[in-house]
């Protein structure tokens, strides 16, 4: 019998990651409440300086909607036949459509594995140009990468929480790097940027690191902390050969990434199949749930990684900024301007060091001086816009206090524990609620999202409330719950849900 349950879930791993239930749906949209505040504040602040720039194009392009409304999105690297398409199946717990699986390299193009009410496949171009998808970024590879990159839709229940990106198999050779007829590299450095979590698949009977795999892994080092390591297919080895691989994996690892840190690695396989090796089947069953608890935690720090991307942006705009109005300022108003050009160019890193002591700013935020110098070389310095220091003080401000007034919007780790506790009914209701004895006890989910925008309405019915130490008894707060004409059962579900600490009493932010 435990055999039986065993295989279940060795078959039906990730069947019950998120859940069906509504409860899962509300605790996960909390931490999405501030995305909107996050859109208002790039298109506000910070895109008019990108504009003024030419930061879009001398770096990447501007942010669209669709990249701050996309799922939490996951990249998936590997070497050919390493099980990455079959990683994907076994998650999604179905096929999709265009899967290809085979010992040979199946996969030759880029797929997006997204949420869709029907199974249909998507082609690159016309991919690249809708709107409520946040690939609009790629049509800078050109044709060739178009041609190969589709998005394959289905109504899996796990896409509606994550989205997929299936790799290539990365080749070794000149040959392969040269044929692809795209820049591989520069594509993966793209995704990488866009996506929450990169996982590096190794096969345990195929461990050597290509030429261009190694590339690879080099382009990533600016996202490192996004970056985890699958061992697959490790029950196809017993206990004493899996030491041996573990160990010239990290071995491997160590001489391409150059890095002290170790990386997180997990070793399993991601199948639908029983493990073939029964010796270590407790150790893959953990490790695989360890993997699946950092994916059910995806949605969530998606939201706070938007805002960590949108924070390390808005420290390059500025940056850039700076630089691009030193530059103008250098430039002469009549004559000598292709002169001082061409000096500028040669002084590159002269210019960055002027820059970064006038203005006490860190190395790590300038960009490469190479990649910055062959991106404005063909440009006319003296057209360049002059400093505003207007809007530098506004981008200042962004990082102040905007992005910490919109982090204040999730919730503090001690709430979000308390309020996981009530959702498993674990915590007794506190006496304070005062719809109590109107069946109340049940945690039946309410979708219910409070913006910023509203923040100030609500501070005004708090108040009149009359708080005591900034805080609202259940009698002073019943008669202002009572004019919304809700049942008092539906109340006292309300009530619930936002006394998170449990104390019969309410705060602001409660």
């Amino acid at each position: 019998m435990a055999l039986e349950v065993k295989e279940t879930s060795q078959r039906h791993g990730y069947e019950t990651l998120f859940g069906t239930s509504k409860k899962e749906d509300e605790k996960q949209q909390i931490y999405f409440s501030a995305v909107d505040g996050l859109k208002k504040l790039y298109k506000g602040k910070i895109r008019p300086l990108e504009d003024m720039y030419k930061f879009q194009a001398l770096h990447s392009s501007a942010l669209s909607d669709a990249d701050f409304d996309a799922k939490p999105q996951i990249l998936l690297l590997g070497q050919y036949s390493v099980g990455k398409t079959s990683f994907i199946k076994y998650l999604i717990e179905s096929d999709f459509p265009g899967a290809h699986i085979g010992p040979e390299p199946t996969t030759d193009r880029f797929t997006a594995v997204m949420h869709g009410l029907t199974e249909r496949v998507i082609p690159g171009n016309a991919l690249a140009v809708q709107e409520d998808k946040p690939f609009r970024g790629l049509q800078q590879f050109g044709t060739s990468f178009l041609q190969r990159l589709e998005c394959s839709q289905c109504p899996s229940p796990v896409l509606d929480k994550l989205t997929f990106i299936d790799s290539p198999g990365v080749l070794s050779g000149e040959k392969q790097r040269i044929q692809r007829g795209y820049d591989f590299t520069r594509v993966i450095e793209w995704f990488a940027s866009k996506s929450d979590l990169i996982i590096l698949l190794f096969d345990a009977h195929k461990l050597d690191i290509s030429d261009e795999f190694k590339r690879a892994i080099a382009a990533l080092r600016p996202h490192d902390e996004k970056i985890r390591v699958v061992l697959n297919k490790a029950d196809s080895v017993d206990t004493q050969q899996l030491m041996r691989v573990y160990g010239a994996l990290m071995w491997s690892l160590g001489k391409v990434c150059q890095t002290p840190e170790v990386k997180r690695v997990y070793i399993s396989s991601f199948w639908d199949r029983d493990f073939q090796n029964q010796e270590n089947a407790e150790l893959f069953e953990k490790e695989r749930d360890d993997l699946l608890k950092e994916l059910r935690d995806l949605p969530r720090n998606s939201a706070m990684r938007k805002i960590n991307e949108l924070v390390k942006r808005t420290r390059r705009v500025k940056v850039h900024a700076l630089l691009i109005g030193h530059i103008k300022s250098q430039m002469p108003s009549l004559w000598g301007k292709a002169g001082k050009q061409r000096w500028i160019l040669d002084n590159m890193q002269e210019v960055f060091r002027t820059v970064q002591r006038e203005h006490h700013l860190p190395f790590g935020d300038f960009p490469d001086i190479e990649s910055f110098k062959a991106a404005i070389q063909d440009y006319d310095f003296s057209k360049f816009p002059k400093l505003d220091m207007k809007q530098l003080d506004d981008m200042d401000s962004v990082i102040a206090r905007d992005i910490p007034k919109l982090m204040n919007q999730f919730p503090a780790e001690r709430e979000d524990e308390a309020y996981v506790r009530a959702m498993q009914n674990i915590d007794t209701p506190s006496t304070g609620n005062p719809f109590d004895q109107f069946g109340s006890l049940t945690n039946d989910a309410v979708d219910w999202v409070i913006t910023i925008q509203e923040q100030s309405n609500f501070r005004a019915h708090f108040n009149s409330c009359n708080p005591v130490n900034g805080k609202v008894s259940g009698d002073a707060a019943k008669s202002v719950l009572m004019k919304s004409k809700l049942d008092f059962g539906t109340l006292g579900k309300i009530w619930n849900l936002s006394d998170i600490d449990q104390d019969g009493y309410l705060d602001i932010d409660e």
